[in-house]
């Protein structure tokens, strides 16, 4: 009896073990990094610096959590960071003359909506290609950002706006932290456990399985888009929230990190494969990587340079991973 019980807890260990495969070797990674840094540097391993980070990831995770799904479904979304630059300015330039934080936050996400909606019409039902229409979307917010704004910064919101950014449960433990994993848990269950995560998954897989099977493949592909807006509403106002400001630079050049972070997590650029644990990886890793690069003293104009890097060896990985599975 014993002898089944282990045989049977050995087998769901090695199931998990090649189920999250990339993710556990992401995590392997990131703690040898995490050493190799504490011992480099003692600046690293310090509450002050581990919270930094923390507050510069905040953002970037919930551009992460979108940009994973999307990516899920074969697509991309390079919007993102002009669409949290775009939902930020309208929404905190409607909070500024109204010192109404309900409407604000909600002008916020259904901005974001928006954007996101537009987008997955147009690839969803119109079958335009992703990269194409979120790369103009971009160029769109960007501009509008800059138009509606005239360059200005949004300010002077009241103070009760800085409880996400700022505010901390018992004088210690930050609210955004408990928001971005509260973000987390909601979509992993979301993604692992209802019906439109598994038809994300098989559409990202075969769209044309998909619709054979009866899965509303172009709804669904929409949905994701209008998920990944959301996700920019969210990471706009924990943005603004935090610096209790808005800038029309705001955004600009995130849409890397989001990828990047959703890639290093073993989500496959061909879609259909992919977990938002590993995400969550992808987002530390990153955002740890900056920040030893400032630590270290690495010149600024290199950060882009690490990245990109880190981007092509994710992906040379899984392609490499892809082919060993096929000689086998």
């Amino acid at each position: 009896m014993n002898r089944e019980r282990t045989l049977q807890n050995g087998g769901a260990g090695a199931r998990i073990a090649k189920e999250y495969k990339t993710e556990l070797s992401m995590l392997a990674i990131f703690a040898v990094f995490f050493a190799v840094l504490s011992f480099a540097s003692p600046y690293f391993l310090t509450v002050k610096n581990i919270m930094n980070v923390m507050s510069q990831v905040s953002t970037t995770s919930m551009l992460a959590i979108g940009m994973t799904i999307v990516i899920i479904t074969s697509g991309i979304d390079l919007s993102v960071g002009a669409t949290l630059g775009l939902s930020g300015m309208i929404g905190c330039m409607v909070l500024m003359n109204t010192q109404n934080m309900f409407l604000g936050v909600l002008i916020i996400l259904a901005v974001g909506m928006l954007v996101g909606l537009v987008n997955g019409f147009l690839i969803g039902y119109l079958q335009l290609p992703a990269f194409i229409v979120t790369l103009g979307t971009m160029q769109i917010c960007r501009s509008l950002d800059y138009v509606i704004s005239d360059a200005n910064t949004a300010s002077k919101f009241p103070e009760i706006y800085s409880f996400l950014g700022k505010g901390k449960i018992g004088g210690a433990f930050p609210v955004y932290i408990l928001f971005i994993f509260g973000m987390f848990a909601i979509f992993i269950w979301v993604m692992g456990r209802t019906k439109f995560g598994r038809f994300l998954y098989a559409i990202g897989s075969s769209a044309e399985s998909a619709r054979l099977t009866g899965i509303n493949v172009k709804f669904n592909v929409m949905m994701a888009y209008v998920i990944s807006g959301l996700m920019c509403g969210f990471a706009a106002w924990i943005m603004t929230s935090r610096l209790m400001a808005c800038d029309a630079t705001y955004g600009d050049g995130m849409e890397m990190d989001a990828i990047a972070a959703a890639v290093i997590g073993g989500t496959s650029m061909s879609g259909g494969k992919g977990t938002l644990w590993g995400t969550i990886i992808g987002v530390f890793l990153v955002g740890f990587l900056r920040n030893a690069l400032n630590i270290l003293g690495v010149n600024p104009y290199w950060q882009g340079t690490a990245i990109g890097a880190v981007i092509v060896v994710a992906v040379l990985a899984e392609k490499l991973s892809k082919l060993k599975v096929k000689k086998a």
